[in-house]
């Protein structure tokens, strides 16, 4: 099928501007993810060289204390027989590591969800638009954007654990400096340097951020030239290391952050709190940010989100 261009949306004049609502059709539940295809996997999968497996997850429970008021996740281990063992795991899906689902996040002034879903029907069971969805749709060509390592390469100062913006400028030349190419139907993982300055955080440190009001990271800019970059680009999903993918604090009452524009209009997955620091360091060996992708959301009728379950394959 032909995919308009971020300039010709919206493909109709009831719908709302710049979103894709209708392009894959009025039902659809996978957004940006249609650009990944079987051609894209077999594709995706001859990227794979060494055999090197990079796990993109943060262990549950590695924010001290979760961010944005979460609660922690709580494991149990339950006897089942004398030398046999059940147990049981309660977490929110957003605790750590994740992908955000297209229910997590509608449009403040329009009142809706992508593809014009109302709130009654994602919190009535989310069939519409739930992460079951995805389950076996999130495999192709992964392509890393080392940011913050650009950033430092041009000698120019980076503080991650500060609102610090890359604009679509800074993207596409540490793209360039790279020696990579976005291609259609990538799955694109930005690094900004924020997972392991957060580590190395006291606990008091760790604490004090935790709050959304006291939160600042660095993040990708939310502009218009972002939006239409990604969208012309196909780019089935973009991830990020740090809280939010846009620089935070974002204002929630401005339509334009990035989680208006992504998940409500343009039907753009987002991943956040990625552990890229290692494939980072692995990709600056072999000169090669490119790789097999795989991710497997949890298998959740109508789940509003998803720890990714996701290894970069080299």
């Amino acid at each position: 099928m032909k995919i308009p261009t971020f300039e010709e949306l919206p493909i109709r004049k009831d719908l709302p501007a710049e979103s894709s609502w209708g392009v894959f059709g009025d039902n659809d539940a996978l957004g940006c993810l249609n650009f990944l295809t079987p051609q894209g996997v077999v594709d995706a999968a001859r990227l794979v060289k060494s055999g090197k497996v990079f796990r993109l997850d943060a262990k549950m429970g590695f924010l001290q204390p979760p961010l944005f008021g979460r609660a922690k996740p709580e494991h149990r281990v339950s006897p089942l027989a004398p030398m046999a063992n059940d147990d049981f795991i309660h977490f929110n899906t957003q605790e750590s590591s994740q992908w955000d689902g297209l229910g997590h996040v509608g449009h403040v002034r329009l009142e809706r969800y992508y593809n014009n879903t109302t709130t009654e029907e994602v919190r009535g069971g989310n069939a519409k638009l739930g992460i079951h969805h995805w389950k076996d749709k999130f495999v192709g060509r992964g392509l890393l954007i080392d940011a913050f390592a650009w950033r430092k390469a041009q000698g120019r100062p980076v503080n991650p654990l500060d609102r610090d913006v890359f604009t679509l400028d800074e993207l596409k030349s540490a793209i360039a400096h790279q020696g990579s190419k976005l291609e259609p139907g990538t799955i694109l993982l930005v690094r900004t340097g924020w997972m392991e300055s957060y580590e190395k955080l006291t606990a008091a440190e760790k604490h004090a951020l935790s709050p959304m009001e006291k939160m600042r990271s660095a993040g990708i800019d939310a502009s218009r030239e972002m939006m239409a970059w990604l969208w012309n680009s196909q780019v089935a999903a973009i991830g990020a290391d740090c809280p939010s993918v846009e620089a935070f604090p974002s204002d929630f009452s401005d339509e334009k952050i990035l989680h208006y524009r992504a998940l409500p209009l343009l039907g753009l997955p987002l991943g956040e709190l990625f552990v890229l620091a290692p494939l980072a360091e692995d990709c600056a060996r072999d000169r090669r940010y490119e790789f097999l992708l795989v991710s497997a959301p949890l298998h959740v009728e109508g789940g509003i989100a998803s720890p990714p379950n996701a290894v970069a394959i080299k």
